[in-house]
């Protein structure tokens, strides 16, 4: 059967076709302003911490009044409000003198205590012990400063200074006889600062052993190296940037902490005359210091300077320590 001629479309038949939609009322381009501004809403949270330091650093250079305290500011000597003796170097060398020790031994210990987690111990006691350094990390600083106080102190003021004194005394710094008493000062100082950073040099150095390929320990081990030859030879090298990440981020812990230096350092603004003696750092005297600072207009702008210095201190050797680690990561990319 033969299919039928489609009809024909007169002019009449035809539908009209649709009209074009209006402009949109709406600025930009016909896009509506909320459909312009999401996109952009998720750079947002990328700002946040630029805008923390911007507004903690224009706060310290109001509250600083631009004041001129000139080069004594800098100096070694420092009385009080009351003279004009404002030198911060005291305390600037303080800070120093009680950071490196702590980051030295923490370190140490951080890699002992990562090696023995990823290469010795079995999974079941690593997992067991991990826990523990993470509860480290979360334990107050106030609380390692009353134990320090009430339990660390008498002991390095009863039996370790005086052993230190009688069995290293011909080192310079050892041989001034430790004072009697409290024991509160450096060592006890290096060793609360030591415990305060381990735990963050531990997990930074436990990560970056953690993250070398299972295949490179295998096949070191395959080829008849030891467990010490693949983490000397494999393990260790692969790691640097992270070790070097958590040596930088220790030092700042260090060289920032407040309540618990404050409490067992036996604050004194004075250059230590020998490891037994007490000092002060910049972080301890801005919270020492702070009541004597209301009603005090020209004391608050030295302690907003001082507090702009340890800022500088601290943003210093971060941005010192990314560019290192960056040029060590693009060196080991380019070797491989």
């Amino acid at each position: 059967m033969v299919p039928a001629a489609p009809a024909l479309l007169t002019p009449e038949s035809r539908q009209p076709l649709p009209e074009p939609t209006p402009p949109s009322t709406h600025r930009g381009g016909g896009r509506p302003f909320s459909r312009r501004i999401l996109p952009y809403l998720p750079y947002l949270p990328a700002f946040v911490p630029v805008a923390i330091v911007a507004a903690i650093v224009l706060e310290l250079l109001a509250q600083s009044r631009f004041h001129n305290f000139g080069w004594e500011f800098f100096g070694s000597t420092f009385v009080g409000p009351g003279s004009n003796d404002w030198g911060i170097g005291v305390f600037v060398v303080g800070s120093f003198v009680t950071a490196i020790p702590a980051l030295f031994f923490s370190m140490f210990l951080g890699l002992g205590i990562a090696v023995a987690s990823v290469v010795y111990l079995p999974r079941v006691v690593s997992r067991f012990l991990d826990g523990f350094v993470d509860l480290l990390a979360g334990i107050p600083s106030v609380v390692y400063g009353i134990w320090g106080y009430l339990f660390v102190a008498p002991y390095f003021g009863s039996a370790l200074n005086p052993w230190l004194f009688h069995h290293l005394g011909g080192i310079p710094g050892f041989g001034g006889l430790p004072p009697p008493g409290s024991g509160l000062g450096l060592p006890l100082g290096v060793f609360i600062l030591t415990l305060m950073a381990l735990p963050i040099t531990t997990l930074l150095i436990r990560d970056a052993l953690r993250s070398l390929p299972r295949e490179l320990w295998e096949s070191g081990l395959a080829l008849g190296a030891t467990r010490w030859e693949c983490l000397r030879k494999v393990a260790l090298p692969h790691s640097r940037a992270g070790i070097l990440s958590a040596a930088f981020l220790g030092f700042g812990r260090a060289f920032g902490e407040t309540v618990a230096i404050a409490m067992v350092l036996n604050l004194v603004a004075h250059y230590p005359s020998n490891v037994y003696s007490g000092t002060a750092t910049v972080a301890a005297m801005l919270f020492e210091l702070l009541d004597s600072a209301y009603g005090n207009s020209l004391f608050l702008s030295w302690l907003a300077e001082l507090a702009l210095v340890l800022l500088a201190i601290t943003a210093t050797v971060n941005v010192v320590g990314r560019l290192f680690i960056s040029r060590l990561s693009a060196t080991q990319i380019a070797g491989v």
